[in-house]
């Protein structure tokens, strides 16, 4: 154990670990992870509710630092990752699953993903942390797609890993599960890659003067992309993804129908889990024709080599789905605040998932409108009656210091899903 660590720290954090594990024997996890279970099965059960309280700022909100008890880095980390899941299911009690895990990441040297393909962002922030950004041109020139890495050789760094491991175990003490883990879920948005390193704009601008130059930069995306799964595959670095793996934008893995059936029981593989991709930054002005050319022929390229995938994020996908159905795989849909409801519940049917994401503003406004909430939770029910649905709650950034409109959204919600199971 780490000197820095005191032993009143150690005593806190694991108090709060005895409290986690009590949490997760509850047999409601049970219960909940069955109605994943099914849903992923495209059964009709009850919508599923998930409030993703995932921005910084929200969450400062919920849990002011000053709260936190700890002093020491590594242990603070901790607490507050447990104090989080002690927060929701003591104020929002929706149907996200706690289990009894502490995840200690294997430690992956090379990972092209993670170091951006090379490509370092040119950001223009502004002086409020929280408000929006600019991304300036980092690929400023035709030749500078070059730049785009494609290859990189990746090693586990296995001291690091089992450093931390073994900190973690001596920090919990067996109050937890301590479990190393590598991917067990990918998410890929080749285009909001290549609109981030060119600038917003211009990128739209790109898409009508030069075609083709867009096209190849985002083959050599794709191509790192492939190449860098293929080794984590290789490595066996993979981790199982059908248990509580958060996909994305939208509900967790939990399902029966992976791994596949030829699974050896220890070498996961890329076709044994989930993956989501996205292109957030096409808005309905975007035509369905452009975004199958310079976005889903590349996604579909790589979510065929998993064993389910899911698609969408914040871009309204109502009048796309013809597209999107050319995903072989595909097994949920994200549905944006900005959707015709009643159109998009129409082309999703009973084939997929259907995620329906409220609009955030409900408890980000200055005025809490709790009528208004159940008016619009009830309306978009109605629309998705025959669907398989989920609802994630998203893009969360504040709650006016009032953290007691997360509790009664969830409360809102919870109560109108059983009208409609």
């Amino acid at each position: 154990m780490s000197q820095s660590i005191s032993t009143k720290e150690i005593s806190i954090i694991r108090d709060l670990a005895k409290k986690v594990a009590a949490i997760a024997s509850d047999p409601i996890n049970h219960q909940k992870r069955d109605m994943w279970m099914r849903l992923n099965r495209l059964e009709r059960v009850r919508p599923l509710i998930h409030v993703q309280a995932i921005a910084w700022n929200i969450w400062e909100e919920l849990i002011p630092s000053e709260q936190l008890e700890t002093i020491d880095p590594f242990a603070r980390q901790q607490e507050l990752d447990l104090r989080k899941r002690l927060y929701c299911w003591e104020n929002f009690r929706d149907d996200r699953i706690v289990d009894d895990a502490i995840i200690c990441p294997i430690s992956v040297r090379g990972d092209l993903i993670e170091a951006g393909f090379g490509i370092e962002k040119e950001i223009e922030k502004p002086d409020d942390p929280s408000g929006a950004h600019a991304y300036r041109a980092a690929i400023a020139s035709e030749g500078d797609i070059d730049k785009i890495q494609t290859e990189s050789e990746l090693s586990v760094d296995w001291e690091a890993t089992e450093s931390r491991y073994e900190r973690l175990s001596d920090l919990y003490d067996g109050t937890l599960r301590i479990e190393r883990r590598g991917p067990a879920f990918f998410w890929f948005y080749p285009m909001d890659l290549f609109s981030q390193w060119r600038g917003i704009e211009q990128m739209f601008v790109d898409l009508l003067e030069r075609p083709e130059w867009v096209h190849a930069a985002l083959e050599r995306i794709t191509v790192g992309y492939l190449n860098n799964i293929e080794q984590l595959e290789q490595l066996h670095l993979l981790s199982p993804g059908n248990g509580n793996t958060m996909l994305g934008s939208g509900g967790y893995g939990w399902t029966d129908e992976l791994p596949q059936p030829d699974f050896d029981g220890e070498h996961v593989r890329l076709k044994d889990l989930w993956a989501r991709s996205a292109t957030q930054i096409f808005t309905e002005g975007i035509s369905p024709q452009m975004h199958d050319e310079f976005s889903l022929q590349y996604e579909k390229r790589l979510l065929h080599r998993f064993g389910l995938s899911c698609y969408g994020c914040c871009e309204p996908l109502d009048k796309k789905m013809h597209i999107v159905r050319k995903i072989e795989n595909l097994r949920r849909v994200s549905m944006s605040p900005w959707v015709d409801v009643e159109l998009a519940a129409e082309k999703v049917g009973r084939d997929y998932i259907y995620t329906h994401k409220p609009h955030p503003a409900m408890v980000s406004t200055h005025s809490w409108e709790p009528d208004l909430v159940r008016k619009q939770l009830r309306d978009a029910f109605e629309k998705t009656r025959n669907n398989v649905l989920e609802v994630n709650f998203q893009d969360l950034h504040t709650v006016h210091n009032q953290p007691h409109r997360l509790t009664e959204w969830t409360e809102i919600a919870l109560q109108l899903a059983e009208d409609y199971a």
